[in-house]
């Protein structure tokens, strides 16, 4: 059972002055947007999952040019895919129509195009050599001799959990702090086991459960876009908040015009979860995508992210055509709340938010 955590422990570890953490967001974060929230006084991310280990080790130098600040480097660490001919093979024929639509043809051989920071050995010895302030990790945990290296370096480790289990291997493995990853939350379901049932959680009922049980900090995430979910995560005794889609419509941002434009209008107010685009389930904004994974039809998904390597090549081709709506637009529940704002201006905006909201709770209690 938990006991009282120093509500500030985990700000002080890390090094950050506000409770409030960019998260990573793999192929959407850049050095700029790390930077810019680190600088405002937060923790900022990269997701570096999607690189080999020199892409990371450049894009971690670049946000060191822009910052002297701590900031976070998130791993994927799934279970590595297991290729299957057959099951790919169907896959591609499946999508092939959509491909001759917009005048492509499809691939003709799937890859696993990325690797799960379990097995890459590179990556783990450049975050040694780079030693990052903060490394966290997603879909699961590296080995225990992995995260012993790196907690030697003087790391401090994050990992995401969607459940008490997860939380308790988490906590096991040695990590500093555990991220309550809600079901309202954007992106990839960080579950562990892909195949395992999923309890759904919220993040105001998974954040209190993991608070509650453990003597760790735990940092909410999910749904979360404003200063009032940011108290209401605090309420709750979360030593942070993380923000995910809040920070998606900012400048510094990588995502393409068909994204930002989608995620600004009313096509925010409608996400789904969809394992159609990258063979792992993920909450995207309903688009043509998600709206063809669900199909009754569909043949079996290959595992992630071998189709991703799929789902990427058929967006690049509707995308030279125009069309953006075969792109990974992940987005939280209440994505509608986002807003076009450079980082650092949103920073200062979600601390007067916060602020004014625990005023006004102190106010309605007298």
């Amino acid at each position: 059972m938990s006991t009282q955590v120093d509500d500030r422990a985990l700000l002080r570890s890390l090094g950050i002055q506000k409770p409030i953490i960019q998260a990573p967001m793999a192929g959407v974060s850049t050095p700029a947007l790390a930077a810019a929230v680190s600088n405002a006084g937060g923790l900022g991310s990269l997701g570096v999952g999607a690189m080999n280990a020199e892409g990371a080790r450049k894009v971690i130098r670049q946000t060191r040019e822009l910052t002297g600040k701590p900031f976070n480097i998130n791993l994927f660490c799934h279970r590595p895919a297991t290729a299957d001919a057959a099951v790919e093979r169907a896959w591609v024929d499946w999508l092939a129509p959509v491909f001759q639509q917009y005048g492509a043809t499809p691939p003709q051989k799937l890859a696993e195009i990325y690797t799960s920071f379990v097995v890459d050995k590179p990556m783990q010895a450049m975050l040694l050599e780079e030693k990052p302030a903060v490394v966290s990790f997603h879909f699961g945990l590296p080995p225990d001799a992995v995260i012993a290296e790196l907690k030697h370096a003087g790391i401090r480790l994050l990992a995401s959990a969607t459940n008490l289990d997860e939380a308790a291997a988490a906590v096991e493995a040695g990590v500093d702090a555990i991220v309550a990853q809600g079901i309202e939350a954007g992106g990839h379901r960080g579950v562990f086991d892909p195949n395992a049932r999923d309890e759904g959680l919220g993040t105001f009922a998974l954040t209190r459960l993991l608070v509650q049980t453990f003597d760790l900090p735990v940092i909410a995430a999910g749904g979360i876009m404003d200063g009032a979910g940011i108290a209401a995560a605090l309420a709750l005794g979360a030593q942070a908040a993380q923000l995910g889609t809040a920070f998606v419509a900012c400048p510094e941002t990588s995502i393409d015009e068909g994204y930002r434009r989608t995620l600004l209008s009313d096509a925010a107010r409608h996400t789904t979860f969809t394992s159609a685009i990258s063979g792992r389930v993920a909450r995207s904004m309903v688009n043509r995508f998600t709206t063809f994974g669900e199909q009754a039809q569909a043949p079996r998904t290959p595992d992630y992210p071998i189709a991703y390597d799929a789902g990427k090549a058929l967006h690049a081709a509707a995308k030279a055509q125009g069309e953006f709506g075969y792109g990974a637009q992940w987005a939280g529940q209440a994505a509608p709340l986002a807003r076009e704002l450079p980082a650092g201006e949103l920073m200062a905006q979600l601390e007067r938010e916060t602020r004014a909201s625990i005023e006004r709770l102190q106010s309605v209690w007298g």
